[in-house]
């Protein structure tokens, strides 16, 4: 029997082992203290990314009317004008509900600081606004009675509709793309990383989105610069999600994975539907509004899935701690001669 029996020693080595089994170091697990994301994450809820939207719908919408004052097509300067309008007074709406008490908008304005993109948006928004106005009510002229003083209205509002609704166009880029930069501008990490592409993203949103409010309301006769508007966006926000999805390394994840991730694929699928059925559908009517509804489905995919990576990025350490080690050893690599 005892000659069965392996060694001392061997015995010994055994009873360690066993002992010392429950002493290993479990895996690193990248948490904070008491269970809270190192960052705190955005408080921001569905109004903003519903402002991020509507803004964009906003800046495509006055160009695409601009557009249309410029090359003599009418039915695409009204449907502009009247969307941009909707859609600002809807932006306005979204964001003085998430700011609680309206005169914190007015607050904004009591100072202009250009390093704050907060600031800087407010300012857009505040030129953008009555200028948007004025051309979409500039439309209800031939509405009034050609005597009197409404008949003053009548003839004096056609050129102001004109100068507002090109200066409105003129300010349209900037409401259409400071969004971007607000959100790059926030130490969220998704956001933070993707500051070189976000305003690409939003700028082709935008003009996607504006295309699409053409192709719904305008006559196929009259909607060849929205077809070809609707390109040029597919392709600004095609090429700017693939460049956040692709070339921030870890923190591209956040924008293919989750929820965010299913949001933005959904948009890139909506897009290339929209773009085809405007490039393809010719004179049908039916073809273009529902290329017009996939392009504004997309935007509205795109947006919301930027918001809900950011915040995912936000709640995750690792996405905090990782980047910042390596950046530390990049840093240490480069001081070493």
């Amino acid at each position: 029997m005892n000659s069965q029996q392996p060694p001392v020693g061997e015995r010994f080595r055994r009873s360690r082992q066993r002992r010392d089994a429950g002493l290993t170091v479990p895996p690193a697990e990248f948490s904070s203290y008491y269970g809270r994301p190192i960052l705190k994450p955005p408080v921001w809820t569905w109004e903003i990314a519903a402002y991020l939207f509507t803004g964009g719908v906003a800046a495509g919408s006055s160009l695409l009317a601009a557009g249309g004052q410029l090359t003599g097509r009418p039915a695409m300067r009204r449907a502009g004008r009247v969307a941009a309008l909707a859609a600002v007074t809807a932006s306005a709406g979204l964001l003085v509900k998430d700011l609680g008490r309206p005169e914190r908008f007015h607050h904004m304005l009591r100072v202009a600081k250009p390093t704050s993109p907060m600031s800087v948006g407010t300012w857009i928004l505040a030129a953008y606004g009555p200028a948007a106005g004025l051309a979409a009510v500039a439309e209800a002229a031939p509405l009034l009675p050609r005597r009197g003083p409404l008949g003053l209205a009548r003839r004096v509002l056609p050129p102001v509709g004109r100068v507002a609704g090109l200066a409105a166009a003129a300010t349209a880029p900037a409401l259409g793309t400071y969004t971007g930069v607000l959100l790059a501008d926030t130490a969220v990490p998704s956001w933070h990383e993707a500051y070189p592409y976000l305003p690409v993203v939003f700028a082709g949103s935008a003009l996607a989105s504006g295309a699409g409010v053409g192709l719904i309301a305008v006559p196929p006769a009259q909607a060849g610069p929205a077809r070809r508007m609707a390109v040029a966006g597919a392709a600004l926000e095609l090429y700017g999600a693939h460049q956040v999805e692709s070339r921030l390394g870890l923190l591209s994840e956040p924008y293919r994975t989750g929820r965010a991730g299913q949001l933005l694929r959904a948009g890139r699928a909506l897009t290339a539907v929209g773009v085809a059925g405007a490039v393809l559908g010719g004179r049908s009517r039916v073809v273009a509004a529902l290329s017009g509804a996939a392009l504004l489905a997309a935007s509205v995919a795109t947006r919301f899935g930027v918001f809900r990576a950011g915040v995912a990025s936000a709640r995750d350490p690792r996405y905090t701690v990782l980047p910042q080690r390596e950046r530390l050893a990049r840093r240490r690599a480069a001081d070493i001669p």
